[in-house]
């Protein structure tokens, strides 16, 4: 007998998109999500000036950036738990106040060590955990056969890593790199106006529950296949996003703006293409659009590891980005309809996933590079990392075709 995770009483007639949510909360999860990511990523394009200022190995260059990655997953978790007991909304504005007094102290204090730029990345983790906020902040607004365009959108945010990419190291030659870190808390400051203006917690939330319930999802194989993937397409997006600077400027001898260009080209190409995986996979099904996405990851990815001119390596690279954007919209589809009443948590569990992938993809980065002198072994190992969740995803399809029922023709 079929199992069924949302309710399956008679519906009323599907309504349009944009007529079925809340346009303002969307928006405002959105611009949230969107600086947050600015920030969450900031180091990568300040990397090269950093690491020059303060002599940093290639390994610790790796570390610096990877740490506001692995931060954000540790947060992510403690987000999902706030977001289910005291609401989206609010916890985002925690969040917000928390890496704006991160950055003020840290511009008017200075950063002048590693262990300063590594305690700096844990500030920045609480930009990353935004995820874990405004996904359920957007998602509950939409019924079943939207969300995967609903949190595609709202994911969309994560696009802010193209700001960080495109502004950072042109404001770092002006002003320095430090000044950045004062800078941002502008923008961040008139977002987070923005957001207590327009957003709104969606009615009929889950009652709040004991804490022990909350990863009650771990029991069950799902979550953690969902988890698996996620490491893998976020992973490899925030990884990216985190290290090209750093690969661009020691591969090809670029300055800190050209490279800065170049990752911005790949990360909007991931970032653009998120709502449209989402999409797509409410069209012909999320692990359709997987398999599509592991299988064009894992040949890119092993093909810049071989790349030995920097326009072949950028083409390769928004290659990855395209299909990592998509799976991370395919991902998202996919987890609210087997865990629609533990959407908060596990937005923070998966989210988790993807940000200890992202860690990885960036650490390993930088020790292939001290250790054996090429980037070259850390991609390969992670497409190889592709390859595994392909396999996975071909395992337990059959079982998730048939087990998982929805409404309104959704499809998986």
């Amino acid at each position: 007998m079929a199992t069924t995770f949302w309710h399956d009483e008679p519906s009323e007639p599907t309504r349009g998109f944009w007529d079925s949510g809340h346009k303002p909360t969307l928006i405002a999860a959105f611009l949230y999500f969107d600086f947050a990511f600015m920030v969450w990523v900031l180091l990568g394009p300040l990397a090269p000036d950093i690491a020059l200022a303060l002599a940093l190995t290639p390994a610790q260059k790796g570390l610096m950036v990877a740490v506001p990655t692995l931060a954000g997953a540790a947060l992510r978790v403690i987000n999902g738990l706030l977001v289910d007991r005291i609401g989206p909304k609010r916890s985002g504005a925690i969040g917000q106040i928390i890496v704006i007094g991160g950055l003020f102290s840290a511009w008017a204090l200075g950063v002048n060590s590693f262990a300063g730029t590594l305690a700096l990345g844990v500030i920045l983790g609480f930009a990353g955990a935004s995820f874990a906020i405004a996904l359920p902040l957007a998602s509950r607004w939409y019924p079943p056969e939207h969300q995967g365009k609903a949190m595609g959108l709202a994911g969309m945010g994560n696009s802010g890593t193209v700001l960080a990419a495109l502004f950072a190291p042109t404001l770092a030659k002006m002003f320095g790199w430090n000044a950045v870190l004062g800078l941002a808390c502008i923008p961040l400051t008139l977002v987070l106006f923005v957001y207590l203006a327009l957003a709104k917690d969606a009615p009929g939330a889950p009652a709040p529950k004991r804490l022990s319930e909350y990863l009650e999802p771990l029991k069950q194989a799902d979550a953690w296949w969902l988890m698996g993937f996620y490491a893998v397409t976020f992973g490899g997006f925030v990884g990216l996003a985190a290290s090209l600077p750093i690969y661009f400027t020691d591969q090809f001898g670029l300055d800190t703006v050209l490279a800065g260009y170049c990752t911005a080209g790949c990360v909007f190409a991931g970032s653009m293409v998120r709502p449209m995986g989402g999409a797509i996979a409410d069209r012909i099904g999320g692990v359709k659009t997987l398999s599509v996405v592991f299988a064009v990851a894992a040949v890119a990815l092993a093909g810049v590891g071989a790349a030995s001119r920097v326009d072949a390596a950028l083409a390769l690279f928004v290659l990855a980005m395209l299909a990592l954007g998509a799976g991370n919209g395919a991902v998202f589809q996919l987890v609210p309809q087997r865990f629609a009443a533990e959407i908060g948590v596990m937005t923070g569990l998966v989210g988790m996933a993807g940000g200890v992938g992202g860690f990885y993809l960036a650490s390993s980065l930088g020790l292939a590079k001290q250790w054996t002198g090429s980037f070259q072994p850390g991609f390969l190992i992670f497409a190889a990392l592709s390859l595994i969740a392909l396999a996975g995803l071909t395992l337990v399809k059959p079982r998730w075709r048939a087990r998982w029922t929805t409404v309104a023709g959704v499809r998986i």
